[in-house]
């Protein structure tokens, strides 16, 4: 039986790549993709998704678009990451398929409490359609099977600002709402993301298939090439919000670790910061260790918190990330056979 799945996205070149990923893996049932603000603006994001479903033959998937705004802060896009349209250098014709009446929101409380207990939520974008989903129908925390969040920075700097990545800078009112909801969240953090690498000679595997789907992929991946470089000094692109989806697949590709995770709301100085505390036993190392040179993910556990606050989500904190970008080339390589030229 597959796995009932609904995207949460603001599309966004990874955006893309996991909505590709969704259709090319026979274990999903995905029933709709969402889009919010986030990445481009909300029209560009619900074109670019459908636009994306289209080339890959799935445009009977609904994309529902749901809010443009975060709920208090202004618009803040990411042109600069993933180019005007929001896909990079590619350029894709309008999908020609019906477009979907139903707002984003309700489509995700419908598709929750259509199937409860089977529906694996997955949001890669600003919290916001979640956010106010929960506050729509409450419900829903109970009804969903998991929640897997692309977001945050824990333990390593952020990629919008010193502090915070992305998502939960864009609506950080937001990502406390989900956080503190009660939902059975599993999050996947920046710190995490950003090494899972697409390089140049995966690009160049799959341009070895003619494909129109393969050529997208290239285009949209060039620009992001050509930002991580520019911007990072990284011969190779992130892609982050895959690695959530692909968690509803292969969950045994993390290791994951029970903890709880704030998010600063209300300074400008530190808005959308990843606040995380830790309570359980913890391995310290021998005194005189020198941990000078200690890599953020190898430090052992001694995150600690006096309060002791309940933990709210299920943090990766390891992941195969070779294992799963030869199975991503896999399957997009499959995909697009399918797709001739």
């Amino acid at each position: 039986m597959s796995q009932r799945v609904l995207l949460d996205t603001d599309p966004g070149i990874d955006d893309a790549l996991a909505i590709l990923l969704a259709v090319a893996s026979p274990e999903l049932d995905v029933r709709a993709v969402t889009v919010t603000g986030g990445n481009c603006p909300l029209s560009a994001g619900v074109a670019n998704a459908r636009a994306v479903l289209a080339l890959a033959k799935h445009q009977h998937i609904p994309v529902c678009a749901g809010v443009a705004l975060p709920l208090l802060r202004p618009a803040f896009t990411a042109a600069e990451t993933h180019g005007a349209s929001g896909l990079g250098y590619a350029v894709l014709p309008p999908s020609d398929a019906p477009e979907a009446r139903e707002h984003g929101v309700d489509c995700i409380i419908r598709e929750i409490l259509a199937a409860p207990g089977q529906l694996s939520l997955v949001p890669v974008a600003p919290l916001t359609n979640i956010a106010i989903a929960l506050r729509k129908e409450p419900t829903i925390v109970d009804a969903v099977k998991n929640v897997i969040i692309m977001g945050g920075a824990v333990r390593v700097d952020g990629n919008t600002t010193s502090l915070a990545e992305f998502n939960f800078f864009v609506d950080p009112h937001a990502a406390h709402i989900v956080l503190t909801s009660g939902m059975p969240i599993t999050l996947v953090p920046w710190d995490i993301t950003r090494d899972v690498m697409l390089h140049q000679k995966h690009i160049d595997r799959l341009l070895a298939i003619d494909s129109p789907l393969t050529q997208f992929i290239a285009d949209a991946t060039r620009f992001y090439l050509d930002f991580h470089y520019a911007s990072f000094g990284i011969a190779g692109c992130s892609i982050n919000d895959p690695v959530a989806l692909a968690l509803t697949m292969w969950p045994d590709l993390a290791t994951t670790q029970s903890v709880r995770v704030d998010i600063e709301y209300t300074s400008e100085l530190t808005i959308g910061k990843t606040v995380l505390s830790y309570v359980g036993e913890t391995s310290h190392p021998p005194r005189d260790t020198d941990m000078t040179g200690f890599a953020a993910t190898e430090w052992p556990a001694t995150w600690r918190s006096m309060t002791r606050p309940p933990h709210n989500v299920q943090l990766v904190t390891h992941f195969d990330s070779e294992t799963f970008i030869e199975r991503f080339v896999q399957r997009m390589e499959a995909l697009a056979r399918m797709i001739p030229a």
